[in-house]
């Protein structure tokens, strides 16, 4: 059974972290973005190094997410952006120290490599959901509600913004924890200790800047690894700045869609709002849903 962690409270002291590339913002702008949130910054090493295109070493990345989980007065963990590079320090991870200090974790895209693994491992809720240079650099009133509702476990609807229809791929209904996030770092998962496990879930997927070839690669691999019909029910989010032709992109959606996705026959919609594009709804990783494909909802149970 996934717990759920204490949700935050306005005042709480949130780690700040670099858990995959750096970032040019200033501590100054980084505790900016959290008190935005209402919330008190503690600013780790990490999210003011660079080391290459990483923010620090590997080593250190993962020392500061563990120190902060040890750490009882840190109420939660939010790097302070995605990236590269976060399954570059899974190995350093402790996730039995982690499992001991349940608290809130969130974040996105490259961060898709622990938020998946921290619940998976140490049984509780983490959140695919916008980080600390979002929330500094400003989001639209739907994005910022579905992060709020995030940190401070606000009730929320799982429903697109007016005008962006979800579809169905193929109907039926599923219920199952929620897993996925960005669509290469699952691809790149497989095969190691960290791989995703999608049995009796709701996988959801997104990414950006793919190309057609590699994105009809990474399905092809999700397949290939029992990975899609493992899950029991699949949600298609944005694939946002895909690099190509357009009826080369559409053509290769069409095969993926066609060869791929529709024989596993699991319930399935595409057009969640979730991913990288500008207006994202938030989700929390191992919370139970129920995955209506022909209506197109999805709800808590």
């Amino acid at each position: 059974m996934i717990k759920r962690p204490s949700p935050l409270r306005p005042g709480d002291r949130i780690a700040v972290v670099g858990g995959s590339s750096y970032t040019e913002m200033t501590r100054e702008q980084l505790e900016s973005g959290v008190r935005k949130m209402g919330l008190e910054p503690v600013i780790f090493e990490s999210a003011l190094s660079k080391h290459g295109p990483f923010a620090g070493p590997d080593d250190l990345r993962a020392r500061d997410i563990n120190a902060a989980f040890a750490d009882d007065s840190i109420k939660g963990i939010v790097p302070m952006r995605g990236g590269y590079g976060s399954h570059r320090s899974l190995p350093y991870i402790d996730f039995e120290l982690i499992s001991k200090h349940p608290k809130f974790f969130g974040g996105y895209s490259d961060v898709t490599a622990y938020i998946n693994n921290i619940t998976q491992r140490c049984g509780f809720e983490t959140y695919h959901m916008p980080m600390v240079e979002s929330w500094e650099k400003g989001m639209d009133a739907y994005t910022e509600s579905y992060v709020r509702a995030m940190l401070f476990g606000e009730k929320t609807g799982y429903k697109n913004p007016p005008g962006y229809d979800m579809n169905t791929i193929n109907g039926g209904v599923a219920e199952g924890e929620i897993c996925g996030g960005n669509l290469s770092l699952i691809c790149y998962s497989l095969g190691t200790k960290f791989e995703i496990d999608t049995r009796g879930k709701i996988l959801f997927v997104e990414t950006v800047n793919g190309r057609p070839t590699q994105l009809d690669a990474f399905f092809t691999q999700l397949r290939n690894a029992g990975k899609l019909d493992d899950a029991a029910g699949i949600m298609l989010g944005q694939f946002t700045d895909t690099v190509g032709e357009p009826e080369e992109i559409k053509e290769r959606f069409e095969l993926v869609l066609n060869e791929i996705l529709i024989p596993t026959k699991k319930p399935m919609i595409k057009g969640l709002m979730i991913g990288h594009g500008k207006i994202k709804m938030s989700l929390p990783i191992g919370r139970r849903m129920r995955l209506d494909a022909d209506r197109c909802t999805l709800t808590e149970v």
